[in-house]
């Protein structure tokens, strides 16, 4: 969205408040000025972005978090327009910080909810790009790594909760396929403790060599890399979404949300979803009669995903 007004407005003054995380992958994205916002600070960080702003008046205020935390510290922020969600994808109070909504849409993807609010400013329509820019020593180390390794694919297993992760068994048998297949397998992750222990627990169940960089890469690093891959196996989680901005096909991995709604742009023809299956099972009622964004529950719907369902679709991208 933010490459899109760059693009068809280039005389717009951009603002973007961003989380610190997120701020280390998009930095060098011109044209914008960055109000990193840490909401561990929690007071601290609605002050610090208060500060940041001053007295600037906007001329539109895109509120596109519509949880309770970002709304009030919206509340800082002057402008004009304050455009937020839809009746149907508000929650938490969202409307009452808003003074318009883009149009609603039923069934979107979270990036069309994004494209909303340039609709809704009167942007004119473009391709969906990202336009990224990486740090040139990380697309230098990341194109020594693929020179090295020759064709690989990057397995990133780890969500930010262990419920969403697919099973040891399942990611070690992938990987040992496509090392059968004449293809390296590159483990990819976070420096937390549990992108460390699954992966550990992947190599050590499987029986052919892995190239381990989880907790190695700066994200720059990371993106550069999956831009060289062949594929991406993951479940709901940064590097996927990285990995189909790359351009790098995604084998995206769902049990919890609609991939309809979260899946990997670009790269749905290539889910494996237990999803509809789960939600059906818990709601007694199909998706499509519930609530847009309904979210299944349980420790243990990833592992109801079939190892050779995920195979096949490997097999339809290498």
């Amino acid at each position: 969205m933010v490459t899109r007004i760059r693009q068809q407005w280039p005389d717009a003054e951009l603002t973007w408040v961003i989380g610190k995380i997120e701020y280390q992958l998009v930095r060098l994205i011109p044209q914008v000025r960055f109000v990193v916002f840490d909401k561990t600070e929690k007071k601290q960080a609605v002050k610090k972005l208060q500060n940041a702003l001053g007295d600037e008046h906007f001329d539109a205020l895109l509120m596109m978090q519509v949880a309770l935390r970002a709304n009030l510290a919206a509340r800082v922020i002057r402008a004009k327009r304050r455009i937020g969600f839809d009746w149907d994808r508000s929650k938490e109070l969202h409307w009452l910080f808003t003074n318009e909504r883009i149009a609603a849409r039923k069934h979107a993807h979270v990036i069309e909810g994004f494209m909303d609010f340039a609709d809704k400013l009167g942007v004119p329509p473009a391709p969906l790009v990202w336009d990224i820019p990486l740090e040139d020593s990380a697309r230098h180390w990341a194109k020594q790594q693929a020179a090295s390794l020759g064709p690989f694919v990057v397995i990133s297993p780890a969500a930010s909760k262990a419920a969403r992760n697919w099973s040891v068994t399942g990611y070690a048998d992938i990987a040992h396929r496509l090392v059968n297949k004449g293809y390296q397998v590159v483990l990819c992750g976070g420096p937390g403790k549990l992108d460390r222990e699954l992966a550990d627990a992947i190599k050590q169940q499987c029986a052919a060599p892995l190239h381990d960089r989880v907790g190695q890469t700066s994200l720059h690093q990371m993106a550069a890399l999956l831009s060289h891959a062949k594929l991406v196996v993951a479940p709901d989680t940064g590097p996927a979404h990285i990995g189909a901005a790359m351009g790098t096909p995604v084998v995206g991995l769902y049990a919890h949300s609609n991939p309809r709604r979260t899946g990997p742009v670009n790269n749905l023809q290539y889910v494996v979803s237990v999803y509809d299956t789960m939600i059906t099972r818990q709601k007694g009622k199909s998706w499509e009669s519930l609530p847009w964004g309904t979210r299944a529950k349980g420790d243990d719907l990833m592992q109801h995903i079939n190892v050779d369902d995920v195979w096949e679709k490997v097999r339809q991208v290498v």
